[in-house]
């Protein structure tokens, strides 16, 4: 009886590739082309998270220092490179976010915006604040619950499922409905 073949592998990603480039040798190389395609991508990712662009490139600086340490501890088998990278600068973020004293639910912190000489920014900032407050208030009981804790405490959808007794499918029914409506709200705002 001929031995069987084991099925082929999917080749390895670009990204995969240049991590374990990373891993075995340090190649600097390597890693400069991994900062260049990913160092955008965690920014644009972070701001829209809510931080600004300074807090951002820092973060970005931190995850990506953190995956030339860490590479090593990357395997294909378990995620993509950049499942891996985001990974990492999302639970950076949740560090970072533990640290820091958090503000009460809803509550304006004017030293969480950055000091602006443009005045005109100021004012676009609280405006635009005034504005997604207000949509909020048009959110339902049930779907404003389900924004605060997956949004503001950043729990799991299934922590929220367990915390309220309801089904997860609701959770997200929920958070959906919820989202489209304040999309529906703000426009252009977002």
């Amino acid at each position: 009886m001929p031995a069987q073949a084991e099925p082929p592998q999917p080749p390895l990603e670009v990204g995969s590739l240049l991590l374990a480039s990373i891993a075995s040798t340090k190649d600097r190389v390597a890693f400069a082309t991994l900062f260049l395609e990913f160092a955008p991508r965690l920014k644009s990712y972070f701001m829209r998270l809510g931080m600004n662009s300074a807090q951002a490139e820092e973060l970005v600086q931190e995850t990506m220092l953190t995956v030339w340490r860490k590479a090593d501890r990357f395997d294909p088998s378990r995620s993509s490179a950049s499942t891996w990278i985001f990974a990492v600068g999302r639970n950076l973020r949740i560090d970072l976010l533990r640290r820091t004293p958090r503000l009460q639910a809803y509550a304006i912190d004017p030293a969480a915006f950055p000091e602006s000489d443009d005045a005109s920014a100021s004012v676009f900032a609280a405006e635009r604040e005034t504005c997604v407050r207000v949509a909020m208030r048009e959110l339902s009981a049930d779907q404003m619950e389900v924004v605060r804790l997956s949004f503001f405490e950043e729990k799991p959808h299934a922590e929220i499922a367990r915390d309220l007794g309801i089904p997860l499918g609701t959770v997200k029914s929920r958070l959906r409905l919820a989202m489209a409506r304040l999309r529906a709200s703000l426009g252009d705002i977002l």
